[in-house]
């Protein structure tokens, strides 16, 4: 199966006014803070500790990131585009198995010691559609890599592209309850995992796999409640397109 490219971007093809250089400093120290309070606290950490820890005022945060979701795009762009590229490499590796453990392993490494980025692989924030954007073209990237780890044969042929999100969520409370206690314990329970994908483990599972749909909205779900806004009422979700529609 042929992979499309991302299409271009009008945001990226638009020219880009660049910042004072006093700007651009109070930038940099925002996602600094930003990135070491999100990986303590998650998603829900304080804008006004975000501002503190910069040395900065909370307008000064406003003016550069008017929404928490801005800030939350611009501090994860590196671990998005990192795990996009695992992603990319790990259709191209010759043996599939291998690229979905790549795939996989890479994921994990990313997530262990960062609450945020846990917080942001596990759900989907319905407001940004740059984020939406970025994991669905890694979602449709991991259908690819599990396809071919089924067609030679070293996958188990039951499993979905949506079984992966239960390695996404179960990997965040491994990593919640040992990351100051064994910080690579996470990798003992991937590779357990990765045991129970084998073709030749398989057994019958006793129920079947979650729906494209299903999984959407229990990502949807766990957004919910957050800092980042709620999914608004009154709309449904289209799971081929993932486009959401007015009820």
């Amino acid at each position: 199966m042929a992979i499309d490219p991302p299409p271009a971007s009008a945001e990226n093809s638009a020219p880009v006014r660049p910042l004072r250089r006093d700007a651009q400093r109070n930038r940099e120290a925002l996602l600094t803070a930003a990135r070491s309070c999100f990986a303590e606290q998650g998603l829900e950490a304080p804008l006004e500790q975000v501002a503190k820890r910069a040395g900065l005022a909370i307008g000064t945060l406003y003016r550069h990131f008017p929404t928490r979701l801005d800030l939350v795009q611009a501090t994860f762009a590196e671990k998005l585009a990192a795990w996009r590229e695992a992603a990319e490499k790990a259709v191209t590796l010759d043996d599939a198995w291998a690229g979905l453990c790549h795939f996989l392993e890479t994921m994990c490494e990313l997530q262990s010691q960062d609450r945020g980025f846990n917080d942001l692989v596990s759900m989907r924030l319905p407001e940004s559609a740059c984020l939406a954007g970025a994991q669905t073209r890694i979602r449709e990237l991991g259908v690819h890599i599990v396809e071919r780890a089924q067609e030679q044969g070293s996958l188990r042929p039951d499993l979905t592209p949506e079984d992966l999100a239960f390695v996404i969520w179960s990997h965040s409370r491994v990593t919640e309850a040992t990351h100051a206690i064994a910080p690579d314990a996470w990798r003992r329970h991937l590779y357990l995992l990765l045991d129970g994908f084998r073709t030749d483990r398989a057994h019958p599972l006793p129920a079947p796999p979650l729906t494209e749909e299903q999984l959407y909205r229990a990502m949807i779900s766990l957004g919910t409640n957050g800092a980042c806004g709620a999914w608004p009422s009154g709309r449904v979700v289209d799971s081929r397109s993932f486009a959401v529609k007015e009820l």
